[in-house]
């Protein structure tokens, strides 16, 4: 097995930023990266809302390879390999290989209601055609359905926990971790993926990382590093006003609006284009709203990173 990073820590998910014909803007997408690294993320992830169900997979490709481009073995890369069939799924796995991943990450297919045996199927050709560690994601909050807690493990016993990761997003997000963690013997390694609303309680739960939105990681990134270091009230200080912006972002096209658009205000996108069909879209009183949240969560990470007590770095 060739030589990869560590897989853990604060690990962005990146918008896909477009220009207004709706190609993808690399070079909105190259300050998106350098942005996050600024701020000192571990790592950045292609995945959900990278809206990668709205790309073709040619577009899937070129994506990966611009992010592994621009990443320039700064931390870890992630990219999303899930799809509709084998055949796509197994054309992703190798690209994504070739083109520097450090590790993969699939959901289930979407159209189809898998079984249980089928669903372990789904995954076995995944893991088996890559050396490359493989975090299965139960993005069912908001697509898809719930993956069965015995599936899961039974990959994790038949690979590995250095093979198989986990990234739940099943509700109830902390007890379904809890089962998680029981079901394996405490070995499965499980990044938290609820945009930071659930990290609190997850990190109690003992997960190795988190994948937040991007728009988000000025906050994530010292909430993590407190959690990490032991300091409780500098961690639920940043977290309060975290979860409260958070909530207002429902259903994945909720995420969508609500980054594209702090990521704008932040001065990384030049504008806030989702692909469209979208069922959510923000209106006036939801945007004020989330900017207030916005500034509140901003000014409360400030106020922590001043404040006397343990060092954040």
């Amino acid at each position: 097995m060739s030589l990869r990073r560590e897989i853990s820590g604060v690990l962005p998910v990146v918008q896909t930023p477009y220009r207004e014909d709706e190609s993808i803007d690399v070079a909105t997408l190259k300050r998106e990266i350098d942005w996050l690294y600024e701020l000192g993320v571990d790592g950045v992830t292609v995945a959900m809302v990278s809206e990668i169900l709205r790309l073709a997979t040619d577009e899937r490709e070129q994506l990966a390879e611009d992010v592994c481009r621009i990443n320039d073995r700064r931390g870890a890369v992630v990219i999303s390999v899930g799809a509709e069939s084998h055949a796509v799924t197994g054309r992703l796995v190798h690209h994504a290989r070739r083109v520097g991943a450090d590790a993969l990450m699939a959901i289930p297919p979407v159209s189809t209601a898998l079984g249980e045996d089928q669903l372990v199927e789904y995954y076995r050709r995944i893991i088996e055609a890559t050396d490359l560690p493989v975090i299965v994601q139960d993005a069912s909050g908001y697509v898809g359905r719930p993956m069965p807690i015995a599936a899961q493990a039974a990959l994790l016993e038949t690979f590995g926990e250095q093979r198989v990761m986990f990234k739940p997003e099943a509700t109830p997000i902390g007890p379904r971790l809890s089962e998680l963690h029981q079901a394996t013997g405490g070995r499965a390694r499980v990044f938290e993926g609820s945009g930071g609303i659930a990290l609190l309680d997850s990190y109690s739960r003992r997960i190795v990382g988190t994948m937040p939105g991007a728009d988000l990681a000025p906050a994530i990134v010292p909430l993590w590093k407190a959690l990490v270091t032991g300091d409780d009230e500098r961690a639920e200080k940043i977290w309060l006003p975290l979860a409260a912006l958070v909530s207002m972002q429902q259903g994945l096209d909720g995420f969508l609006a609500v980054e594209k658009h702090l990521l704008l205000r932040q001065g990384v996108f030049v504008n806030q284009i989702v692909r469209g069909p979208v069922s959510f879209v923000l209106d006036d009183l939801t945007r004020k709203r989330v900017d207030e949240l916005f500034d509140s969560l901003l000014a409360e990470v400030g106020r922590v990173l001043s404040s006397p007590g343990r060092a954040v770095q």
